[in-house]
């Protein structure tokens, strides 16, 4: 958790790292006087990246989550926009922010005298950086990264684009060097970051468990290139000593009350339930449906009302739904006019003036506690959970994908990752001073819930109760939600389980890089050409059909594997 202190501490390292990094977009001047500051604190400088890799998305919570990536997955239901300029914020942001600083570490801890004593504080930086280097080529395929500071030490202003497979292969390659440092009880005495870790105040099991959960993350990922691949690191993590995140308090957790992504949550538009999400958390009765979305007005005596003015509810409604105050509309509009009319317009009751607004809003203040004024509450982002962890794991194991170490069954880790979920929400919902999942500890909402004929791992249909516990956490979390069902094709168009929803508009599968300008068009022009992109290409009928290398053989949404 973050603490107050911390932002005092920050105002320093911002000044400091303000005479070090630079904000221009071409590489050929990005971070090129790293002697402004002779001798930074490696200390603020590893809070500042920790910090940037949450603050710096902003409003790409509303460009990217509300506006594009839960439509596509329907997540929520609003008015379709166009993919503006807005976008992809998080490639800026991985060489302006949060690279610099990690390097300016390394290369400071390799100067001293007793570097010898600073082994697992470099070795941390890896881990850090390779979170939102993942999260940058799930847009945008190659990029620049293993010459990509080089311009700031060694004068190479035209960095090569790595392909996405030589990422993953670095990537790996850095975690499994970072794990072995952190995890080795025989180096000299270490120094430590301390409190200026504001993630895990430099507890080195738990960055290893990070590395590990970014490891399953990548195996995700190359499966449907490489499944091979994805076993061998699945296997590699279930045999490491310390293993995944396993518990709540090794997740990947940002807190502040004085930073709130999407602060303006209704910019443009509201966001709605969809009608299949809906329909799911209804029959399962799952605990998370009052902490994700709210209650519509068929609320108190809205039975008499509506007999005494001789009105009928729209079709799409059971009058005897016990849980009738909460309603989804249709994820495409154009499927459905008449139905989703009544997504941003109330249901009139007879000749009275009373109005109805029927469908279920998202619920603002679980996403944004300090929207529209409000003086409660506290932004929380889980970026990397133990559902999501469990969850992968209960996945692969249920592939047939382990050698051993499995620690427990498919199912065990299936129940671990929604137990966590549940509760990671509602303790989400409790800081945002919104509407709670449970009161008391919830193990009888979550026994209740792990035992729902929906929910219950029986040997029937496990895997697709796995795909969908998946998806139902990823709710938070946009771009992982994106990849879940961009890589499965989950929600299925075809399910008696959990349908994906009949959805016309076209998904952009990627997005763009602009030109870098002339010090190194060239490399980026061969990178795009490598991949078969469209220099420029904005359109989403290119965006959907020239994809980047590990989504090749992926199946497109909605059509399972």
């Amino acid at each position: 958790m973050r603490k107050l202190s911390i932002y005092i501490k920050l105002t320093v390292v911002i000044t400091c790292v303000a005479c070090i990094i630079s904000c221009k977009k071409d590489f050929g001047t990005i971070n090129t006087n790293p002697n402004s500051v002779t001798v930074p604190d490696v200390k603020f400088l590893f809070s500042y990246s920790e910090d940037r890799l949450a603050t710096y998305q902003g409003a790409e919570w509303v460009w990217e989550g509300m506006e594009q990536f839960w439509r596509f997955t329907q997540h929520v239901t609003s008015d379709p926009y166009e993919i503006s300029n807005n976008v992809n914020s998080r490639y800026n942001a991985f060489y302006q922010s949060i690279l610099p600083n990690l390097f300016e570490i390394r290369r400071q801890i390799a100067m001293k005298t007793d570097k010898d004593a600073y082994q697992k504080m470099a070795a941390a930086t890896y881990i850090l950086q390779i979170i939102q280097g993942i999260k940058v080529t799930d847009m945008n395929g190659s990029i620049p990264y293993t010459e990509a500071i080089k311009g700031r030490y060694d004068g190479v202003y035209n960095p090569v684009f790595d392909n996405q497979e030589a990422l993953f292969n670095t990537w790996l390659k850095e975690l499994d060097g970072a794990i072995a440092v952190l995890a080795n009880n025989s180096l000299p005495a270490q120094q430590s970051f301390g409190s200026y870790d504001i993630y895990y105040k430099s507890d080195w099991a738990k960055w290893v468990m990070l590395a590990n959960t970014l490891k399953l993350r990548i195996a995700a990922r190359l499966e449907n290139q490489n499944v091979a691949k994805t076993k061998e690191i699945f296997q590699q993590v279930m045999n490491n000593a310390i293993g995944p995140i396993s518990t709540d308090d090794a997740q990947l957790t940002y807190s502040s009350v004085d930073f709130s992504p999407a602060s303006d949550i209704d910019y443009r538009s509201p966001r709605y339930a969809t009608t299949s999400i809906i329909k799911f958390l209804k029959a399962a009765n799952d605990p998370r449906l009052p902490v994700y979305y709210d209650k519509n007005d068929l609320q108190g005596n809205f039975k008499t009302v509506l007999a005494q003015n001789g009105a009928t509810l729209p079709s799409f409604i059971d009058i005897n739904d016990p849980l009738i105050m909460y309603q989804g509309g249709p994820a495409d509009w154009t499927t459905n006019p008449a139905f989703a009319a009544y997504i941003k317009n109330p249901f009139q009751v007879g000749n009275s003036t009373t109005k109805y607004f029927l469908i279920s809003r998202i619920n603002r203040k679980f996403f944004a506690p300090r929207f529209n004024g409000n003086t409660t509450g506290v932004f929380t982002d889980v970026m990397v959970s133990n559902a999501e962890s469990c969850l992968l794991v209960a996945e692969f194991l249920q592939k047939g994908y382990a050698n051993g170490g499995s620690h427990g069954t498919a199912e065990d880790w299936y129940k671990k990752g929604i137990t966590s979920s549940i509760k990671t929400m509602n303790n989400i919902a409790v800081a945002a001073a919104s509407t709670t999942a449970y009161t008391g500890d919830g193990t009888t909402e979550i026994n209740n819930y792990l035992n729902n004929a929906q929910v219950k791992f029986n040997g029937t249909g496990d895997l697709e109760k796995i795909y969908i516990q998946q998806y139902l956490n990823l709710y938070r979390n946009p771009t992982e939600a994106f990849v879940f069902c961009r890589r499965t094709g989950y929600p299925k168009n075809t399910s008696t389980y959990y349908k994906r929803e009949v959805f016309n508009e076209v998904i952009p599968r990627r997005f763009w890089t602009n030109d870098p300008g002339e010090v190194n068009r060239a490399n980026w022009q061969k990178a795009l050409q490598e991949q078969g992109f469209t220099p420029l290409a904005q359109d989403v009928q290119t965006l959907n059909t020239q994809r980047i290398w590990y989504d090749k053989n992926a199946p497109a949404f909605g059509a399972g594997l």
